[in-house]
């Protein structure tokens, strides 16, 4: 337990001093505390029946890696590269899954998710600016998911861009409506609109029929993705934009649900069961990644179109190319899906952010609309007075200030899950932080040289 000692400076006023364990400060309240330790897990009894316990915050972290921002890039790279590109989107897939786990480790191991890690394991002068930052990152998702939504009630329901983006706001009382029946029905929203879109794609890419042996072909590594300038760039693109830093924050928070036991041996099972929760789940978000490459290569990329890389022109495409009304039909669906889910989780890490970070608890209902309201008024803006075109450049934009606050989540991450002093028994083992440190630095400098390519205007679709 946290303990904190004061002592007297030599002014006689209380000077702080180390909290046991390695903080600066005291772990305090949990954030989301209505649902924190809610959900009981068994003690004993076979393993797959304690392991379903554990089974849903790993499928709510998989949404963000399959946002409307994704999509782009994917079809992009299916588009004008065929196969080729699928074993960057299996190594970024990797690199999540040893992040993500680092993120479950830290909140089992230290009781704290990374924002109340970053509030007690740093200065003041440190943890507030990374507070703005996260909160820029949430609001840049916001931007990101208020696009989606919008394009695809376009697409589904003929429902203007401007006017769309507007109907977003409405998902607050969706959010609120699954949050008072409780956190396992909203673990069981986003799994059954996993699943739809998984049926979606699915469907696609039977429709596409594409030849196997290349799709197969194309997720072993080829020197041709280094030496081929444009294919790097889209290959960078992938890679760089596969962590988004929401859901690290997220992933430690929602993991604190589960009720699991105090003890070394209680924390290393529930870790094992987490992992493999969020190891599955994201498993199946490379399948959608890679689904949507491999309908990009089977339609676009067969048919001489390599410079799609726009949802809505995707969509008009493919009932020509595939010969049927279905697949767009299904297209469209699908991304309606990524963005509705995608709002739930964007909630709750804007919420845990905010009370992980200062401690100050607003009703999700408000906390939602504001961030919401901040995300709509760019996005209406712009589709208003620029036209529809511009807000893919928005959605770039959206996509460049996640990577700007990439390193900051990241590198908080793998700096406390290494350090014995905070994490005890559960201290991640040298070759596991020396392979994330290594993940990390990659990611950030893909980052880094996206950010770049924006700024020179290099950068023109997708991610």
């Amino acid at each position: 337990m946290d303990v904190r000692t004061d002592v007297l400076s030599p002014g006689g006023m209380p000077a702080p001093a180390p909290v046991r364990g390695g903080w600066l400060r005291p772990r305090g309240e949990a954030p989301l505390n209505d649902v924190h330790r809610t959900i009981p897990v068994a003690r004993s009894g076979p393993a797959w029946r304690r392991l379903l316990a554990y089974l849903g915050p790993g499928y709510m972290v998989a949404v963000g890696y399959m946002d409307p921002g994704n999509w782009a890039t994917s079809i992009a790279g299916g588009a004008e590269f065929g196969y080729t590109l699928l074993t960057v989107a299996l190594l970024s897939n990797i690199m999540a899954i040893v992040l993500q786990s680092l993120a479950a480790r830290l909140a089992i191991g230290s009781g704290r998710d990374l924002a109340q890690a970053c509030r007690d394991g740093f200065p003041r002068w440190t943890s507030w600016p990374l507070w703005v930052l996260a909160e820029a990152a949430i609001v840049a998702t916001d931007v990101a998911e208020v696009i989606g939504t919008a394009i695809g009630l376009k697409l589904l329901f003929g429902i203007p861009l401007a006017f769309g983006v507007v109907i977003t706001a409405l998902d607050v009382f969706l959010v609120l409506f699954l949050q008072r029946l409780g956190f396992r029905y909203l673990e069981a929203f986003i799994i059954a609109g996993l699943a739809a879109i998984a049926v979606c794609f699915a469907l696609q890419v039977a429709l596409a029929d594409p030849e196997w042996r290349e799709v197969f072909a194309g997720f072993a590594p080829t020197t041709e993705i280094v030496t081929n300038p444009q294919m790097l760039y889209i290959a960078l693109g992938i890679i760089g934009a596969t962590v988004m830093p929401h859901n690290l924050y997220l992933h430690s928070a929602i993991v604190g649900t589960r009720a699991f036991g105090r003890s070394v041996p209680e924390k290393r099972e529930a870790l094992k069961f987490a992992t493999i929760d969020s190891t599955v789940a994201l498993m199946l978000a490379l399948l959608v990644n890679a689904s949507i490459l491999i309908l990009a290569a089977a339609t676009f990329h067969k048919a001489g179109l390599s410079d799609v890389a726009d949802l809505s022109r995707a969509y008009d495409l493919l009932a020509p190319l595939l010969g049927s009304a279905l697949a767009p039909t299904l297209f469209a669906v699908a991304l309606l899906l990524c963005g509705l889910n995608s709002t739930v989780t964007a909630t709750l890490a804007g919420q845990a952010v905010m009370e992980g970070f200062i401690d100050i608890r607003l009703e999700p209902w408000l906390r939602r609309l504001i961030t919401r309201m901040i995300a709509i008024v760019p996005a209406a803006g712009v589709t208003i007075f620029s036209g529809e075109a511009a807000t893919t450049q928005l959605l770039i934009l959206s996509q460049v200030v996640l990577s700007l606050q990439l390193p900051f989540a990241v590198v908080p991450l793998v700096l406390f899950t290494g350090q014995r002093a905070k994490m005890g028994e559960m201290t991640s083992p040298r070759w596991l932080t020396i392979t994330a440190t290594l993940i990390a630095a990659l990611i950030i400098a893909l980052n880094i040289k996206l950010i770049f390519d924006f700024a020179t205007g290099g950068l023109t679709g997708g991610h």
